[in-house]
């Protein structure tokens, strides 16, 4: 049996959607001849914890951990006084930002490069070069971010020339906050230097997005793949269990940035035009919830159906995903954001509702949307078809007849993305 050594930062009891996709890749990795030795940090400062994550940790699997030194105790002195959530990506527009704000962020671009957990780099590559000298191990895979993580998988591959496979889950320097941590010409130069000496050092380059394997196509001539994020567990093919009212439910974070306008405004109308709407609908928010968000949904008058109930398990929003009338998926509108296809898509996708889509034009989820029929997409500005397609599904509900007609969604289980790693491992 093959032997991986899988580098990560995030690792259970971390919550969010950093863990979840190599936490199910090492879930079906033996079922395929491949065995999963996974490295994570020893008591590390994670964000958010879900503890229900830990359930869900193969027993049978060996798990290293090695010291890490993060400087978040600064952050959380700051954040005690309105500091920028810099970690989460959750960074405010320039003219919204304190001085605090600016300074943490000059500091964050400036001094931590490529991100907070360099200090993990060297004591990783010291503690796993003493067990790659003494264990057999067929190929290293790191995953980020944070992109510190790649930087030991290039000091393991200078020093063993051993098969290295680079995993992004989002972009480097082309994601859309990386303009916005005031880098100094110097300091932008070597974040470009790391990325580049990565992307031109790994074997092989996995990406989550279409938009990202171009980006990156223009850097190095390696070949890259592919394999986005997925579900993992049944497809909900029942009516059963919907939630009573017409509820159209957002789960994870509606940060600032991600701010429907058009959307709020549209519901406005609806309410004041139709009382069996107003009394039915109900708009459901699970995770975390900016001011500026919730201020607009005030102001379009929709406080009395606003239901926000902050971060859930992820069992619990699995299920409240599978009792929706329709699945909100939101994405800043920005070019920089074409590229971000969200893990939460394919949960949507597992629990077979209707989904809602508004993001950037050219969206890589569009293409998923269209090739899987399980949803709409619409852009920041339009509200007349917008309204028509909220209306559409409303009338459905009333039927009992609302319920989402796609296909080909198997190809995003877990397991079948599992297979797709192994067929590029055993090249």
């Amino acid at each position: 049996m093959k032997k991986v050594l899988i580098v990560t930062y995030y690792w259970p009891p971390a919550g969010g959607p950093g863990v979840q996709r190599w936490l199910k890749f090492v879930k079906y990795l033996k079922e395929f001849g491949i065995e999963p030795i996974v490295f994570i940090p020893k008591d590390p400062d994670y964000p958010m914890l879900d503890e229900s994550f830990l359930k869900e940790v193969p027993k049978d699997i060996t798990i290293l951990k090695g010291r890490i030194f993060e400087p978040y105790f600064l952050a959380k002195i700051f954040s005690k006084k309105g500091a920028t959530k810099i970690s989460s990506g959750i960074i405010a527009d320039e003219e919204k930002q304190s001085i605090l704000q600016k300074l943490m962020l000059y500091i964050r671009g400036n001094f931590f490069i490529p991100d907070a957990r360099k200090f993990w780099v060297k004591p990783s590559v010291s503690y796993l070069s003493k067990y790659l000298s003494e264990n057999n191990i067929d190929a290293v895979i790191t995953t980020g971010p944070p992109h510190s993580v790649h930087l030991i998988g290039l000091k393991l591959k200078q020093k063993y020339d051993i098969k290295w496979f680079a995993d992004f889950r989002d972009p480097w320097t082309q994601i859309g906050y990386h303009e916005k941590l005031k880098l100094s010409e110097r300091s932008r130069k070597k974040h470009l230097k790391f990325e580049n000496v990565v992307l031109n050092t790994a074997d092989r380059i996995i990406v989550t997005s279409y938009t990202t394997k171009n980006e990156f196509s223009k850097i190095t001539k390696k070949p890259i793949s592919i394999i986005t994020n997925g579900y993992d567990g049944k497809l909900n093919d029942t009516l059963k269990a919907l939630d009573e009212h017409f509820t159209i439910s957002h789960i994870g974070s509606l940060l600032s940035g991600r701010n429907p306008i058009n959307l709020w405004k549209v519901l406005e109308e609806l309410i004041m035009e139709d009382k069996d709407f107003a009394k039915n609908f109900k708009l459901k928010l699970i995770g975390t919830v900016s001011e500026e968000v919730i201020n607009s949904i005030k102001n379009f008058k929709l406080d009395n159906n606003l239901e926000i109930l902050g971060y859930v398990p992820h069992k619990e929003a699995i299920n409240i995903q599978k009792r929706a009338s329709v699945l909100l998926l939101i994405e800043i509108d920005s070019i920089d954001t074409r590229g971000i296809i969200p893990g939460k898509l394919f949960e949507y996708m597992m629990a077979k509702r209707p989904i809602l889509a508004i993001g950037p034009e050219q969206w890589d989820v569009i293409r998923l949307l269209e090739n899987t029929n399980a949803g709409q997409f619409f852009n920041y500005k339009e509200g007349k078809k917008l309204k028509e397609y909220i209306l559409k599904l409303y009338q459905l509900y009333k039927q009992n007849k609302l319920t989402s007609h796609s296909y080909n969604i198997e190809q995003y289980s877990r397991r079948s993305l599992t297979a797709k790693l192994v067929k590029l491992l055993n090249k």
